[in-house]
Protein backbone atom coordinates (compact mmCIF):
# COMPACT_ATOMS: atom_id res chain seq x y z
CA UNK A 1 0.00 0.00 0.00
CA UNK A 2 3.01 2.36 -0.21
CA UNK A 3 2.03 3.64 -3.53
CA UNK A 4 -1.63 3.44 -3.30
CA UNK A 5 -4.26 5.76 -4.90
CA UNK A 6 -6.35 7.99 -2.16
CA UNK A 7 -9.34 9.64 -2.91
CA UNK A 8 -10.98 11.61 0.20
CA UNK A 9 -11.03 8.93 2.87
CA UNK A 10 -10.85 6.03 0.68
CA UNK A 11 -7.42 4.27 -0.25
CA UNK A 12 -7.28 1.95 -2.82
CA UNK A 13 -4.70 -0.63 -4.62
CA UNK A 14 -5.41 -0.29 -8.03
CA UNK A 15 -5.88 2.65 -9.84
CA UNK A 16 -8.06 1.10 -12.57
CA UNK A 17 -11.74 2.49 -12.13
CA UNK A 18 -14.54 0.40 -14.64
CA UNK A 19 -17.91 1.38 -15.53
CA UNK A 20 -20.57 -1.11 -15.76
CA UNK A 21 -22.64 0.07 -19.25
CA UNK A 22 -22.48 -1.50 -22.35
CA UNK A 23 -21.59 -4.93 -21.47
CA UNK A 24 -22.73 -8.00 -23.90
CA UNK A 25 -24.37 -9.61 -20.49
CA UNK A 26 -23.98 -9.45 -17.16
CA UNK A 27 -22.34 -12.14 -16.66
CA UNK A 28 -19.66 -11.02 -19.03
CA UNK A 29 -19.57 -8.14 -16.84
CA UNK A 30 -19.04 -9.71 -13.88
CA UNK A 31 -15.40 -11.51 -15.40
CA UNK A 32 -14.04 -8.84 -16.89
CA UNK A 33 -14.64 -6.94 -13.44
CA UNK A 34 -12.92 -9.41 -12.00
CA UNK A 35 -10.06 -9.57 -14.63
CA UNK A 36 -9.60 -5.64 -14.51
CA UNK A 37 -8.42 -5.67 -10.39
CA UNK A 38 -10.59 -3.08 -9.97
CA UNK A 39 -11.86 -1.97 -6.84
CA UNK A 40 -14.03 0.84 -7.78
CA UNK A 41 -16.74 0.50 -9.85
CA UNK A 42 -18.95 3.26 -11.38
CA UNK A 43 -23.18 3.18 -11.87
CA UNK A 44 -25.53 5.56 -13.61
CA UNK A 45 -27.94 6.25 -11.15
CA UNK A 46 -30.43 6.96 -13.90
CA UNK A 47 -30.06 4.16 -15.61
CA UNK A 48 -30.41 1.51 -12.19
CA UNK A 49 -33.04 0.18 -10.83
CA UNK A 50 -31.91 1.59 -7.17
CA UNK A 51 -34.91 0.05 -5.06
CA UNK A 52 -33.96 -3.41 -6.02
CA UNK A 53 -37.99 -4.13 -6.66
CA UNK A 54 -36.91 -5.69 -9.49
CA UNK A 55 -33.85 -7.00 -11.40
CA UNK A 56 -30.89 -4.46 -11.31
CA UNK A 57 -27.70 -4.29 -12.29
CA UNK A 58 -26.62 -3.88 -8.25
CA UNK A 59 -27.58 -7.88 -8.00
CA UNK A 60 -24.63 -8.79 -10.55
CA UNK A 61 -22.12 -6.76 -8.12
CA UNK A 62 -20.33 -7.89 -5.53
CA UNK A 63 -20.83 -4.80 -3.15
CA UNK A 64 -18.85 -6.95 -0.44
CA UNK A 65 -15.62 -6.59 -2.99
CA UNK A 66 -16.44 -3.00 -4.55
CA UNK A 67 -16.93 0.11 -3.59
CA UNK A 68 -19.72 1.98 -6.05
CA UNK A 69 -19.03 5.25 -7.76
CA UNK A 70 -22.48 6.44 -8.76
CA UNK A 71 -22.35 8.87 -11.66
CA UNK A 72 -24.58 11.47 -12.88
CA UNK A 73 -24.26 10.34 -16.41
CA UNK A 74 -27.45 11.83 -18.16
CA UNK A 75 -27.59 14.98 -16.53
CA UNK A 76 -27.28 18.34 -18.33
CA UNK A 77 -28.12 20.80 -15.87
CA UNK A 78 -26.69 21.73 -12.43
CA UNK A 79 -29.72 21.18 -11.02
CA UNK A 80 -30.41 17.64 -12.56
CA UNK A 81 -26.73 16.61 -11.53
CA UNK A 82 -27.11 17.48 -7.80
CA UNK A 83 -31.04 16.00 -7.90
CA UNK A 84 -29.30 12.95 -8.91
CA UNK A 85 -26.34 12.90 -6.62
CA UNK A 86 -28.97 13.22 -4.16
CA UNK A 87 -30.47 10.16 -4.97
CA UNK A 88 -27.14 7.74 -5.17
CA UNK A 89 -26.46 8.99 -1.73
CA UNK A 90 -29.99 8.14 0.01
CA UNK A 91 -30.33 5.04 -1.89
CA UNK A 92 -26.76 3.14 -1.92
CA UNK A 93 -25.57 5.21 1.24
CA UNK A 94 -22.32 6.49 0.06
CA UNK A 95 -21.53 10.19 -0.43
CA UNK A 96 -19.25 9.11 -3.50
CA UNK A 97 -20.19 10.69 -6.83
CA UNK A 98 -18.46 10.66 -10.32
CA UNK A 99 -20.38 14.35 -10.89
CA UNK A 100 -20.97 14.98 -14.62
CA UNK A 101 -23.48 18.09 -16.46
CA UNK A 102 -23.13 17.42 -20.27
CA UNK A 103 -22.94 20.42 -22.09
CA UNK A 104 -23.75 18.66 -25.53
CA UNK A 105 -25.45 15.76 -26.89
CA UNK A 106 -22.80 14.84 -30.03
CA UNK A 107 -20.12 15.33 -28.34
CA UNK A 108 -20.30 15.05 -24.64
CA UNK A 109 -18.39 17.31 -23.66
CA UNK A 110 -19.01 18.66 -20.15
CA UNK A 111 -20.59 21.99 -19.21
CA UNK A 112 -17.85 23.09 -16.82
CA UNK A 113 -19.79 26.40 -16.00
CA UNK A 114 -22.82 23.87 -14.99
CA UNK A 115 -20.56 21.48 -12.94
CA UNK A 116 -18.74 23.91 -10.78
CA UNK A 117 -21.91 25.45 -9.77
CA UNK A 118 -23.25 21.65 -8.48
CA UNK A 119 -19.99 21.14 -6.73
CA UNK A 120 -20.07 23.85 -4.71
CA UNK A 121 -22.96 23.26 -3.61
CA UNK A 122 -22.44 19.19 -2.88
CA UNK A 123 -19.20 19.84 -1.45
CA UNK A 124 -21.16 22.12 1.28
CA UNK A 125 -23.31 18.91 1.70
CA UNK A 126 -20.61 16.42 2.43
CA UNK A 127 -20.26 14.89 -0.85
CA UNK A 128 -16.81 13.56 -1.94
CA UNK A 129 -16.76 14.75 -5.41
CA UNK A 130 -14.95 12.75 -8.53
CA UNK A 131 -16.06 15.57 -11.61
CA UNK A 132 -15.89 14.72 -15.11
CA UNK A 133 -14.57 17.81 -16.59
CA UNK A 134 -12.53 19.03 -20.17
CA UNK A 135 -8.62 19.46 -20.20
CA UNK A 136 -8.49 22.85 -18.95
CA UNK A 137 -5.74 23.53 -15.95
CA UNK A 138 -7.64 26.28 -14.93
CA UNK A 139 -11.04 24.64 -14.43
CA UNK A 140 -8.75 21.60 -13.00
CA UNK A 141 -7.95 24.02 -10.31
CA UNK A 142 -11.02 25.60 -9.64
CA UNK A 143 -12.54 22.47 -9.19
CA UNK A 144 -9.74 21.51 -6.60
CA UNK A 145 -10.33 24.57 -4.81
CA UNK A 146 -13.64 24.36 -4.88
CA UNK A 147 -13.65 20.45 -2.74
CA UNK A 148 -13.30 18.29 -5.17
CA UNK A 149 -11.23 15.25 -3.76
CA UNK A 150 -9.72 14.60 -7.62
CA UNK A 151 -10.62 15.91 -10.89
CA UNK A 152 -11.46 13.46 -14.10
CA UNK A 153 -10.54 15.38 -17.43
CA UNK A 154 -11.22 13.40 -20.48
CA UNK A 155 -8.59 11.92 -23.04
CA UNK A 156 -10.74 12.50 -25.40
CA UNK A 157 -14.52 12.46 -26.36
CA UNK A 158 -16.66 9.61 -24.23
CA UNK A 159 -16.40 6.11 -26.29
CA UNK A 160 -13.90 7.50 -28.79
CA UNK A 161 -11.01 5.52 -28.27
CA UNK A 162 -8.53 8.39 -29.66
CA UNK A 163 -6.39 7.78 -26.63
CA UNK A 164 -5.09 11.65 -25.09
CA UNK A 165 -5.35 13.71 -27.52
CA UNK A 166 -3.59 16.44 -25.48
CA UNK A 167 -0.91 14.87 -23.33
CA UNK A 168 0.55 18.84 -22.63
CA UNK A 169 -2.75 20.05 -21.21
CA UNK A 170 -2.89 16.41 -18.85
CA UNK A 171 1.13 17.15 -17.72
CA UNK A 172 -0.22 20.95 -16.78
CA UNK A 173 -3.28 19.74 -14.74
CA UNK A 174 -0.69 17.18 -13.25
CA UNK A 175 1.71 20.44 -12.12
CA UNK A 176 -1.16 22.61 -11.22
CA UNK A 177 -2.90 20.96 -8.83
CA UNK A 178 -2.37 18.00 -6.05
CA UNK A 179 -5.20 16.12 -5.46
CA UNK A 180 -5.48 13.23 -7.72
CA UNK A 181 -6.04 13.26 -11.39
CA UNK A 182 -7.75 10.27 -13.02
CA UNK A 183 -8.10 9.89 -16.83
CA UNK A 184 -11.60 9.36 -17.57
CA UNK A 185 -13.14 8.96 -21.31
CA UNK A 186 -11.41 7.75 -24.40
CA UNK A 187 -9.51 5.19 -23.45
CA UNK A 188 -9.02 2.53 -26.05
CA UNK A 189 -6.97 0.21 -25.68
CA UNK A 190 -3.95 -0.71 -23.34
CA UNK A 191 -1.55 1.11 -25.00
CA UNK A 192 -3.90 4.64 -24.42
CA UNK A 193 -3.60 3.51 -20.86
CA UNK A 194 -0.26 3.10 -20.34
CA UNK A 195 0.81 6.44 -21.97
CA UNK A 196 -1.83 7.90 -19.67
CA UNK A 197 -0.05 6.36 -16.55
CA UNK A 198 3.13 7.10 -17.59
CA UNK A 199 2.24 10.86 -17.67
CA UNK A 200 2.18 10.26 -14.07
CA UNK A 201 -1.48 10.34 -13.80
CA UNK A 202 -3.29 8.83 -10.39
CA UNK A 203 -5.24 6.64 -12.27
CA UNK A 204 -7.43 5.74 -14.77
CA UNK A 205 -11.60 4.92 -15.21
CA UNK A 206 -12.73 3.46 -18.57
CA UNK A 207 -16.07 2.36 -19.73
CA UNK A 208 -15.99 1.34 -23.85
CA UNK A 209 -12.82 0.70 -23.75
CA UNK A 210 -13.27 -2.67 -22.28
CA UNK A 211 -17.37 -3.32 -22.63
CA UNK A 212 -16.74 -2.52 -25.78
CA UNK A 213 -13.93 -4.74 -26.90
CA UNK A 214 -14.48 -8.24 -29.09
CA UNK A 215 -13.52 -10.37 -25.80
CA UNK A 216 -14.00 -7.60 -22.81
CA UNK A 217 -12.70 -10.30 -20.32
CA UNK A 218 -9.41 -10.25 -21.85
CA UNK A 219 -8.94 -6.12 -22.59
CA UNK A 220 -9.99 -5.83 -18.97
CA UNK A 221 -6.98 -8.50 -18.35
CA UNK A 222 -4.91 -6.19 -20.17
CA UNK A 223 -6.08 -2.59 -19.10
CA UNK A 224 -4.98 -3.89 -15.83
CA UNK A 225 -1.31 -4.62 -16.78
CA UNK A 226 -1.29 -1.42 -18.64
CA UNK A 227 -2.28 0.67 -16.05
CA UNK A 228 -0.11 -1.74 -13.00
CA UNK A 229 3.07 -1.19 -16.20
CA UNK A 230 2.61 2.63 -16.93
CA UNK A 231 2.24 3.38 -12.96
CA UNK A 232 5.43 1.37 -12.34
CA UNK A 233 7.33 3.05 -15.47
CA UNK A 234 6.52 6.75 -14.61
CA UNK A 235 8.00 5.60 -10.86
CA UNK A 236 11.17 4.49 -12.59
CA UNK A 237 11.66 7.22 -14.45
CA UNK A 238 12.34 6.99 -18.07
CA UNK A 239 15.26 8.22 -19.70
CA UNK A 240 15.61 11.18 -21.98
CA UNK A 241 14.75 11.01 -25.17
CA UNK A 242 17.66 12.47 -27.73
CA UNK A 243 17.61 12.72 -31.17
CA UNK A 244 20.93 10.51 -31.60
CA UNK A 245 22.14 6.97 -30.44
CA UNK A 246 23.85 6.63 -26.98
CA UNK A 247 25.97 3.37 -26.88
CA UNK A 248 24.75 0.66 -24.75
CA UNK A 249 28.33 -0.25 -24.12
CA UNK A 250 30.43 3.11 -23.75
CA UNK A 251 33.87 2.88 -25.06
CA UNK A 252 34.78 6.01 -23.57
CA UNK A 253 37.24 5.91 -20.59
CA UNK A 254 38.71 2.11 -20.87
CA UNK A 255 42.56 1.81 -20.35
CA UNK A 256 44.37 0.90 -23.72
Amino acid sequence: MSDALKIGKRVFRSRLMVGTGKYPTNEVMKKALEASGAEVVTVAVRRVNLDRTGESLLDHIDLKRYTLLPNTAGCYTAEDAIRTARLAREALETELVKLEVLGDEKTLFPDNEALLQAVKVLVKEGFTILPYTNDDPIMAKKLEDAGCAAVMPLAAPIGSGLGIRNPHNIRIILETIKVPVIVDAGVGTASDAAIAMELGCHGILMNTGIAGAKDPVSMARAMNLAVEAGRLAYLAGRIPKKLYATASSPITGLIG
